[in-house]
């Protein structure tokens, strides 16, 4: 395939380098002479292991040449990747006037060349930006439309300096954000030899991705960087705590915990995290990122709160009122403090959950629910579907088993919120999820 790369700093010249390396035919773009002077050369012009010797053999085989001409980079190829720098803006945003200058240079020469040409935007973005100010540009630069007259895409890159060719060549996914079928099948060619899962989404789905994978690697530095000072403060080793915590691929390093929804509560995390926080502190430790975490989750309640409150919805059957299916625990279970939210702002709750009804007569939390939460046992009902016929607003507490067959049974007249994904699909005027 011909490609065109736009931008000839980190991420451009590994892409040239392994694309080309991979049997496509590339040409780098820099508005910069020297680097172009530098990539025609068969040099790299940044230190990358393995990178020299990539470019050095595509220049040789005549797969790389690089140019300041941007109306002949597009007019030679059927693709063009950005790939320029998005630095922050001293607020904290995204400076995109790198990316806009190239692809106004981009649109132009399309609107030369006449006939469909792909832009594919490889830089960081965040979301919303490609279908906003870059997709305007596009359109404005070519007088045609995007997704139709031309094609429109995003494709981050997950590569680490110093292993970049590897992670290139063995990436752990590819996320390609398509606004056109033309671009995603170009896309999914250019990327059929990589022994990888190709992801086919929306736009802002692969915008989104990119900034999650970041914000999680940093999120688990700053968390490593956290324990281990509260250990050393501790006496402890903080390297041997993570590398036991490490050897955990059931829970910790996993998949597990990982799926938006609900918060947290139980027995155990809520009391351990404010434990290690007060413990923390104590130590004179600073600790912002563990500190921040029930905070964090008290607002996720008082998020779902809101979201009721915008229904419009005063009657409300919540089923599962455990923090989680197959339990009857109700120590610290968000959705007791969401009934009692409800409760004290004047809404209707019946409730249904099987696992606590039991618990009310038989199980260990048969005193909880007698001398705590009086109240909230006092709602619980027997039957689950016979809450459907006075309920306005369904909320699906848990993935009780049970409940699958309960969505049949919601009429058009119910509002559904669901708090768990058990319902599959997107969000609509009669269904809505908490995150999604």
């Amino acid at each position: 395939m011909r490609v065109s790369v736009f931008g000839m700093g980190y991420v451009g010249a590994v892409c040239t380098a392994c694309l080309a390396n991979r049997g496509h035919q590339i040409i780098g773009v820099d508005v910069v002479q020297e680097k172009v002077d530098i990539i025609n050369a068969g040099r790299s012009p940044i230190v990358e292991e393995g990178l020299e010797e990539l470019l050095l053999k595509g220049v040789k085989s005549k797969k790389i040449s690089a140019t300041i001409n941007a109306l002949d980079a597009v007019m030679q190829t059927d693709i063009s990747f950005v790939a320029v720098p998005t630095p922050s803006k001293p607020n904290g945003d995204l400076n995109l006037g790198y990316v806009q200058n190239v692809c106004k240079q981009i649109g132009e020469a399309i609107k030369v060349k006449g006939c469909h040409h792909t832009v594919v935007i490889r830089s960081t973005v965040l979301p919303g930006s490609v279908m906003g100010v870059i997709r305007s540009e596009l359109e404005s630069a070519t007088g045609m439309t995007a997704g139709v007259d031309f094609g429109l895409a995003v494709n981050p890159e997950f590569l680490r300096e110093s292993t970049a060719i590897d992670d290139y060549d063995h990436p752990p996914m590819t996320v390609v954000g398509c606004l056109d079928e033309v671009s995603a099948q170009q896309l999914t060619e250019l990327y059929s030899d990589l022994d990888a899962p190709l992801f086919i989404e929306s736009i802002e789905t692969a915008e989104m991705v990119k900034y999650t994978c970041n914000v999680w690697h940093a999120i688990k530095v700053t968390f490593a960087n956290e324990i281990g000072s509260i250990a050393k403060a501790s006496g402890v080793d903080g390297r041997k705590v993570m590398d036991i915590i490490c050897t955990d691929t059931k829970l910790n390093i996993s998949a597990y915990y990982m799926k938006p929804g609900f918060a947290f509560g139980g027995s155990c995390l809520p009391k351990d995290v404010r434990a290690l926080n007060y413990r923390a502190s104590q130590l004179n430790v600073k600790h912002p990122l563990i500190a921040s975490v029930m905070e964090s989750n008290e607002n996720h309640v008082k998020n779902v709160f809101h979201i009721i409150e915008n229904t419009g919805k005063k009657r409300v059957a919540l089923y599962g009122l455990s923090f989680k299916p197959g339990t009857d625990d109700l120590r610290e279970s968000p959705h007791v403090e969401l009934a009692e939210m409800l409760l004290g702002k004047g809404y209707t709750v019946k409730i249904y959950d099987e696992n606590v009804s039991y618990a009310k007569i038989h199980g260990s939390n048969k005193e909880y629910l007698e001398n705590k939460i009086p109240h909230i046992s006092s709602l619980l009902q027997q039957s689950k579907e016979d809450m459907l016929h006075s309920s306005e607003l369904v909320i699906i507490g848990n993935s009780d088993k049970s409940f699958h067959a309960l969505l049949e049974k919601i009429s058009e007249h119910h509002v559904v919120l669901d708090l768990c994904g058990l319902i599959k699909g997107k969000s609509d005027d009669h269904t809505q999820g908490i995150c999604w």
